[in-house]
């Protein structure tokens, strides 16, 4: 996706919940507080910005504006930086069994946003 025509398009929030391993959340909040200059790029360019992961335990809340999920999401899907991350971080995260019909992550609704 270019950068420039994100800025002509509608930003949406989107969120989804992921869940750790037991034992996993310090080498997963070392990871991100090294993440790698080439995922950063990859996830901006791709038009993905104000992404945020926050932590309780062994769960994750991310969210992160763009245009669209899956058609923004589905262009990192055979990105070499992302494979390689995604390889990283396979091992720390709990297999998703919650997923409703065509999810990639358990997505949560907005009900409620006060700019």
């Amino acid at each position: 996706m270019n950068p420039e025509s994100v800025e002509d398009q509608t930003l949406k929030r989107f969120a989804f919940i992921l869940r750790l391993r037991e034992g996993a959340a310090e080498a997963y909040e070392q990871a991100h507080q090294e993440v790698w200059p080439e995922m950063q790029d990859m996830l901006k360019n791709g038009g993905i910005s104000e992404y945020s992961i926050f932590r309780r335990d062994n769960l994750l809340f991310l969210t992160f504006t763009a245009p669209d999920f899956e058609t923004t999401w589905s262009q990192f899907d055979n990105h070499p930086v992302n494979l390689r991350w995604q390889q990283v971080m396979a091992p720390l995260f709990v297999p998703n069994e919650d997923l409703q019909p065509g999810e990639r992550f358990p997505m949560m609704k907005e009900v409620f946003y006060l700019p």
